[in-house]
């Protein structure tokens, strides 16, 4: 059973203990990506809960990746862009910039690649606008449903 939002998950180990359906984690189909690519070392961009609270880097630390996430204020100007603008179908050059900014900044620190860990970064940043990998969470995981309901 997929969740389909990512801070959906972290309330995960609830969901889990209350039912016997078995729960395709976000933060397990991530890390199957960037352990198969060889990373060790990743930004997290999201918002701020996904960025700031354990259950999504707890759970990608469990798996032997070190986990970056950008300074403070960063992830509050990240939230901000996410919930009022993605969120509400804003799409303004000078946030793209902002993540672009945010992004290289995390490569400077040794980030590897960057999880795009928020369904609506994808609407203003791309592979074009990265000197890293990018890992688009919403991609990821829903490839691992559907991977996940043709087996056994």
């Amino acid at each position: 059973m997929p969740a389909v939002a990512c801070i959906m998950h972290c309330v995960a180990d609830a969901i889990t203990s209350a039912t016997p359906l078995p729960l395709l984690h976000i933060a397990d189909a991530t890390a199957d990506a960037l352990i198969a690519a060889g990373v060790t070392r990743v930004g997290l961009l999201g918002t701020r809960f996904t960025m700031e609270q354990p259950f999504y880097r707890e759970r990608l630390a469990a798996r032997g990746l070190q986990v970056l996430v950008p300074p403070a204020d960063a992830r509050a100007q990240l939230h901000r862009v996410i919930y009022d603008e993605l969120c509400q179908g804003i799409i303004r050059p000078e946030s793209r910039g902002y993540f672009r900014q945010v992004m290289a900044d995390l490569g400077q620190h040794g980030a590897q690649a960057i999880i795009l860990g928020c369904t609506e970064i994808s609407l203003l940043v791309d592979i074009s606008d990265a000197q890293l990998p990018l890992f688009d969470t919403t991609a990821l995981h829903a490839e691992a449903a559907a991977h996940a309901s043709v087996r056994d």
